[in-house]
């Protein structure tokens, strides 16, 4: 037997096999097409060239490829990226692309909708989390606000991963974790809010069924099968959303254990034994992709991003030269990376705000811009690349500060994503956070973590924790420097001191 999970990301989708002794067997991406048809808004097609559907049978027949010789697989998880609205009408036909977790047109819709709850507070005790623009239910408000034609046709609203179930089994399911994200969800209770929903008018009609993540939802069916390459038949678990997957991938199953992820955003994600909530809702809390376990965490929009921008800006003749060569556009990150650790400690002043796509936690501010703060004729690109990645980890560090305000213990922080992957990332993490770094096994994330839950579904593990315990091991531990501690802390309030004080600057969409 075999585990297929499948991640359906922003840039790509992954396909991931896992034998149930926790070898990795093969692994595949299929890149995904951003839409961006005006400043703040992203988009994608779940079918069509450069949609979901599409990437998932290359993701999918690459990894079956890959593998050769594979045992069957007996069971597929799926996991995805948040909080994205897919408009269906009752042939579930796709009514137009999909609106994504990090798209900022929906401003007024979260005015609406904690209007609509008795005020911000009320809608934090009612769902756990203040309406924010990538969330979901403000994306239905604005479909009905601006395009109500399509809305008078919608029969279903689905989250990405949840619209790849549906073309694999023909079922509308979702799981409470993704489900968490949607803002219709009470949390606390791991059910829909009825009363939310009736204050805003939608019809629950529109939400598909929740299931906790490890629960199977449908079989792959003989088209889907046709498509894939696999037979039909197949259970398909509900999973999870990408940030509790990517959890369950890094073994965050526990309370104490924390993961910080740095891939396109910034995660910092804890699991607790009761749902914790910031009175301020400056981080999340929503279900975690196990039963009665939920989550803490706080999401900043470019984190990786930042980087990516970075280099795109400042090393585009490099770039060129990669593209002509055919060679990994990716490869000059560490290259960016040592120019950064060869600078010296706080950049000699320079300080960057990593807020380039508005931001998320723990300032909800779609207007939010990035910037270079102290340049001087002193500085290289090597301090510029260093203030990048030193800029973005303080936007992180913020979410800790939350964490421990919130009384969440931090035993160890386990590092994904590109932050992972460079020791001197990994220790200037360490320094900044004041916690271990450690670096785990598997670095596959949400597609792991989607593999593991659909193996507890089939009962291969008798719990997530019982197959996280046996498959995932710490491969490399890194200490807070106490000097570097002591200079990132007298260096960190000249940051967050920056975002109050130019907010009132920043352009009005």
């Amino acid at each position: 037997m075999t585990f297929l999970g499948i991640d359906i990301g922003t840039s790509g989708t992954k396909a991931l096999l896992l034998h149930p002794s926790g070898k990795i067997l093969a692994t595949a991406e299929a890149p995904h097409t951003l839409l961006t048809p005006k400043p703040g808004w992203t988009e994608q097609h779940p079918d069509g060239p450069g949609g979901w559907f599409p990437a998932l049978i290359a993701a999918t027949r690459k990894v079956l490829a890959t593998a050769k010789r594979h045992p069957p697989v007996t069971a597929i998880g799926l996991s995805g990226q948040m909080h994205g609205s897919v408009f269906l009408d009752k042939s579930g036909r796709v009514l137009r692309p999909a609106l994504l977790w990090n798209d900022q047109r929906t401003a007024s819709q979260c005015r609406e909708i904690e209007a609509a709850a008795g005020g911000r507070e009320a809608l934090i005790q009612q769902v756990s989390n203040p309406a924010l623009t990538g969330f979901q239910a403000p994306k239905i408000l604005w479909l009905r606000a601006n395009e109500p034609r399509r809305f008078a046709r919608c029969a279903h609203v689905l989250l990405p991963k949840d619209y790849i179930r549906f073309r694999l089994t023909h079922t509308y399911a979702t799981d409470l974790s993704d489900a968490s994200g949607t803002l219709l969800l009470d949390v606390k209770n791991r059910r829909y809010h009825q009363g939310l929903l009736a204050a805003l008018d939608l019809d629950p009609a529109l939400l598909p069924a929740l299931f906790e993540s490890h629960e199977v939802t449908g079989q792959l069916t003989a088209e889907a099968a046709a498509l894939l390459g696999l037979p039909a038949g197949i259970p398909v678990v509900a999973g999870a959303g990408d940030q509790a997957a990517g959890a369950v991938g890094a073994g965050v199953v526990s309370p104490g254990l924390l993961s910080a992820t740095m891939g396109t955003s910034g995660v910092l994600f804890a699991a607790s034994a009761a749902p914790l909530t910031d009175p301020q809702g400056r981080v999340h809390t929503m279900c975690h992709a196990l039963p009665n376990t939920w989550c803490t965490f706080g999401c900043m929009l470019a984190a990786g991003g930042s980087l990516q921008w970075f280099r795109n800006t400042f090393f585009s003749a490099e770039l060129a030269a990669l593209s002509r060569s055919k060679k990994d556009p990716g490869s000059l990150y560490p290259h960016i990376l040592a120019l950064a650790a060869a600078a010296p400690p706080g950049s000699e002043g320079l300080r960057f705000l990593p807020y380039l796509t508005g931001e998320r936690c723990p300032h909800p501010d779609p207007d939010a811009r990035g910037a270079f703060i102290g340049l001087t004729p002193r500085h290289t690109l090597a301090h510029l690349s260093r203030s990048v990645v030193e800029g973005v980890t303080f936007a992180m560090k913020e979410q800790v500060d939350i964490f421990r305000q919130m009384g969440i213990p931090i035993a160890e922080i386990r590092a994904g994503g590109g932050g992972a992957r460079s020791a001197f990332w990994r220790q200037l993490q360490a320094d900044m956070y004041d916690a271990p770094i450690t670096t785990i096994n598997a670095a596959e994330g949400a597609a792991l973590g989607a593999a593991l839950l659909a193996a507890v579904g089939t009962n291969a593990y008798p719990s997530v924790q019982a197959a996280c315990k046996d498959l995932i091991s710490v491969q490399t531990r890194q200490k807070p420097a106490t000097r570097s501690v002591r200079l990132y802390a007298s260096l960190y309030p000249s940051y967050a001191a920056l975002y109050p004080a130019l907010k009132g600057h920043f352009p009005r969409a």
